[in-house]
């Protein structure tokens, strides 16, 4: 037994040394893991409530099971941060979400005990069961545990995973971390489920020492067992917790207490000895331990810096495209009853929290469910209302087949705003909203429009309003989707530059006039571009920029008539270069002109997983920035009047 050490954290081998402490030492820890947490994060951001949720759960199982031998997958990754501290990387925690540091997320290029990369919910049952099928194949002896927060059992591939797992009879054991939230606060019958089951009184599964009882008593013994069987499915759902686990055909076990460091370890150890797929059932508070978390764990969920004495986050003054799309929507809601609002589990990110409490008749949170969102708004549409859909980049990519099947092949009228667009930075290649564009782009039927600044913003969702029956797209003959993209925050110059408002559909802006270089940018790279062009100027180079507005329809007019007139374009957007904006301008010209001529230029992100890092610092990282396109411009510029002196 080790002596009471000044700070446990610092002295211990772990998670080797977890099996080794009493109740008193391992509660120390957990203190102790708290306050690295918070300082932590404090300074660097992250998602703090759910992890502070998870420090005596995480401490439970590693005193059981060894995450350089088990596989365990956390689902959905964010709340990993225990994880890394009792798997060699407290140390590092410092750089967490920093360029070159730790990711927020598991990552297996960062250590044998990150078994599989998670960012996206929903995903572990599914990997887990793989991994296990697998061990079974390979004749090996580890565990594999699932760690799945209940707001990822509103994903549809969840039920997937229960449904096949139920059925394999393969050693498996999902802890399902239950705190009532996701994101915001969890939504559906699940989430009431569970809610009732909470308080519910543990029970001891002895169905199988009874059956075997029974079974024994000549005669009767299988008519007692039949019976039994008709008399439990009249009064199970009242008495028995986790029946709709059980009747899957998944052992339950639970509630558990989540801050319970014994209770967990113990659960552990009884699910190991069941076989086949067992579900724990832990109940933690999000938040655990720290006050402010505690009172706002919405707040706390994915928070920037703050004073760890107080809790008061540190103010961002930055304009936000999410809330004044929220503002604007609430807006023309009141004034039309037949707009409803839609997001899953993204209510308060997304800037939806005021119109979800302004229209509660009109709004709808279905959960972590990308793709029934579309799909059910589809179903809206074409049974007469206006539905808005509201997602991040990152996780509309889940309702790719929706979009495409249930929406642009019918040409189904509906508006989908796509927030976190873009590079969005500390969150690491999970979240990184710029495969949108390339995705989007071969999609018939489809509008995509990227506002460069809010007023633009607030002109498109006037305008996207017009595609439902009677407004004025609609009218022209336009039906189907129509996306408006953009980043949480308008970090763009206060500058007001010609914006030629109101915009004109389908209509790129000419921002300023020049001669020797095109520069077509889209969404938020306008004011990248702008900036670039102040930059030439002073070296003596006159370039032409254009706010794009919309890579669906191209505005092909427009840029023929600037690449007739400077001899070479440059593109800028921040999305994968493959398949995306610029790609379809240079096609577009090179078909318009026949063959190539004229010089050209993409500039994007590569086809490349984005790391983690500051927006500031990934859009360095990949030249788009206004220095950056100042020197791809010159390098073009001088391509150009290399091959006019050639010629």
């Amino acid at each position: 037994m080790y002596k009471e050490a000044e700070c446990l954290l610092d002295t211990l081998d772990l998670p080797h040394d977890l099996c080794r402490l009493d109740k008193e030492q391992l509660d120390k820890l957990a203190s102790e893991i708290r306050t690295k947490l918070i300082e932590t994060v404090s300074v660097t951001g992250g998602h703090l409530a759910s992890n502070l949720g998870v420090v005596e759960l995480t401490i439970g199982m590693y005193c059981i099971l060894n995450p350089f031998i088990d596989k365990i997958i956390w689902d959905v990754g964010h709340q990993s941060y225990i994880h890394k501290i009792l798997t060699g990387r407290k140390d590092r925690m410092n750089t967490i979400r920093k360029m070159d540091g730790l990711s927020g997320f598991p990552k297996r290029e960062e250590s044998l005990a990150d078994c599989f990369n998670t960012g996206h919910s929903s995903t572990s049952i599914s990997a887990a069961l793989g991994m296990a099928r697998a061990r079974n194949i390979l004749g090996q002896k580890n565990k594999v545990v699932a760690v799945i927060g209940d707001g990822a059992l509103t994903g549809g591939m969840a039920f997937e995973a229960l449904n096949d797992a139920a059925r394999s009879f393969t050693d498996l054991i999902i802890i399902l971390n239950d705190n009532g939230m996701s994101i915001s606060d969890n939504v559906g019958g699940l989430s009431k489920y569970l809610s009732k089951i909470r308080t519910g009184k543990k029970y001891i599964n002895a169905k199988t020492s009874v059956k075997n009882i029974l079974t024994r008593i000549p005669f009767l013994g299988k008519k007692l067992i039949k019976s039994i069987k008709r008399f439990k499915k009249v009064v199970k759902v009242l008495l028995i917790p986790g029946e709709f686990f059980e009747d899957l055909g998944i052992k339950y076990v639970g509630p558990i207490e989540g801050h319970n460091i014994s209770m967990i370890r113990d659960s552990i150890s009884k699910a190991s000895s069941l076989g086949g797929p067992v579900l724990i059932h832990v109940v933690t508070t999000k938040g655990f331990g720290y006050n402010p978390a505690m009172k706002n764990p919405r707040g706390f969920h994915g928070v920037i810096s703050f004073d760890c004495d107080s809790g008061e986050i540190k103010k961002v003054h930055n304009k936000s495209f999410s809330n004044e799309f929220g503002k604007i929507l609430s807006e023309l809601a009141d004034d039309d009853y037949k707009i409803v609002a839609i997001t899953a589990a993204m209510t308060s990110g997304t800037g939806l929290l005021d119109y979800s409490k302004k229209h509660p008749d009109k709004f709808y949170d279905v959960g972590i469910a990308e793709q029934h969102a579309i799909t059910m708004a589809a179903g809206m549409s074409v049974a007469g209302v206006k539905p808005v859909v509201v997602l991040y980049s990152t996780f509309l990519q889940r309702a790719y087949d929706q979009v495409l099947h249930d929406v642009a092949l019918q040409k189904v009228p509906m508006v989908i705003a796509i927030d976190r667009a873009g590079i969005t930075g500390p969150d690491g290649e999970t979240h990184q909203g710029v495969y949108d564009y390339s995705y989007l782009n071969h999609i018939p039927n489809v509008i995509v429009s990227a506002p460069c600044c809010i007023e633009e913003q607030r002109e498109m969702i006037k305008m996207a309003m017009g595609i439902f029956p009677g407004g004025e797209l609609s009218n022209k003959g336009l039906s189907g989707p129509f996306f408006i993209r953009y980043p949480a925050n308008d970090n763009s110059s206060p500058v007001v530059y010609n914006k030629d408002l109101p915009i004109k559909f389908g209509r790129a802006n000419v921002l300023k006039e020049g001669c020797d270089i095109t520069i077509i940018s889209i969404g938020i790279m306008t004011d990248m571009a702008m900036k670039a062009a102040g930059i030439l100027s002073k070296e003596g180079i006159d370039a032409m920029v254009v706010n794009a507005r919309f890579l669906k329809p191209l505005d092909e007019e427009c840029y023929l008539k600037c690449i007739e007139k400077t001899g070479c374009v440059l593109t800028v957007e921040d999305n994968c270069i493959t398949g995306g904006f610029g790609q379809s301008v240079v096609m577009s010209l090179i078909n318009q002109y026949g063959h190539s001529g004229f010089y050209s230029d993409v500039m994007g992100v590569p086809e490349e997983p984005v790391p983690h890092g500051t927006i500031a610092q990934l859009h360095e990282k990949y030249g788009l920035y206004p220095s950056g396109i100042a020197v791809r411009a010159r390098k073009l510029i001088e391509k150009k009047r290399a091959g006019e002196l050639n010629g």
